[in-house]
């Protein structure tokens, strides 16, 4: 698009969580276009086995709710400039005590332990405007939703740890920042779409009267990395076409 802003990446050590498809994937291909090294994780053995294209990314098969397998993952990274914590889904049975401690275990305590891992690579670097940590919220973190309160409970948590922790690593020079995502098209809400009832009702809460995609969202993640956000810390934006101002 012409008078597009640009973001200049070269050099930097990006991961992005759950970077195999859907707002991961997007967010990493940007990153990666801007001149990134850039890292994804996914929960399929190989990056064959995916059909978005994983060529030009370092893929990694990672099960985010086994912490071992988190810390091993952490402890082979020897640098890091960026982390995107994306990584999530909703579960089947969330009001279940189960099934509600499954969904905050993918959703926040996952994002919580790579954060802890990575402190000090984030720390050690050089990147100007300093390091950043972009963790992804929701739109269920501020309005309930009936069929995922685990997610829900999740992605508030989300909210108030990006707060927390931009307050705690503020003194590394490593900022924290979340991006809210509204009603975007991926496969995570193909089944909602399914039903035109339910479509319809969450169109209703948007003023711009349509679903978002994964690339309406991918210019808040370079800006928040970047040193155009170098003063910003502990925010969450909201990329909803409104939806939260409803």
């Amino acid at each position: 698009m012409t008078g597009s802003p640009t973001f200049d990446f070269a050099g930097a050590r990006v991961l992005v969580t759950g970077g195999s498809r859907g707002i991961g994937r997007a967010v990493a291909q940007a990153f990666h276009d801007a001149g990134a090294s850039v890292a994804v994780t996914g929960t399929r053995p190989t990056a064959s086995d995916y059909d978005t294209g994983l060529d030009g990314f370092d893929y990694n098969c990672v099960d985010s709710t086994d912490a071992e397998a988190v810390d091993d993952f952490a402890a082979s990274l020897d640098r890091l400039d960026v982390l995107v914590n994306n990584a999530g889904a909703n579960g089947m049975d969330e009001a279940s005590p189960d099934g509600f401690a499954e969904s905050v275990q993918l959703n926040l305590l996952a994002a919580h332990r790579l954060m802890a891992r990575t402190e000090a690579l984030l720390a050690a670097s050089e990147l100007d405007g300093g390091a950043s940590v972009v963790n992804v919220a929701s739109m269920a973190a501020f309005r309930p939703a009936a069929f995922v309160p685990g997610y829900g409970a999740a992605k508030a948590g989300i909210v108030q740890m990006t707060k927390q922790y931009a307050l705690l690593w503020a003194p590394s020079g490593v900022r924290v920042n979340a991006v809210a995502p509204g009603l975007i098209g991926t496969d995570m809400t193909a089944p909602m779409r399914a039903f035109d009832e339910i479509t319809e009702a969450e169109l209703a809460k948007v003023p711009m009267r349509r679903w978002g995609t994964p690339a309406d969202l991918v210019g808040a993640f370079l800006f928040l990395a970047s040193p155009a956000a170098r003063f910003i810390t502990g925010q969450t934006l909201c990329i909803d076409g409104g939806y939260s101002v409803t």
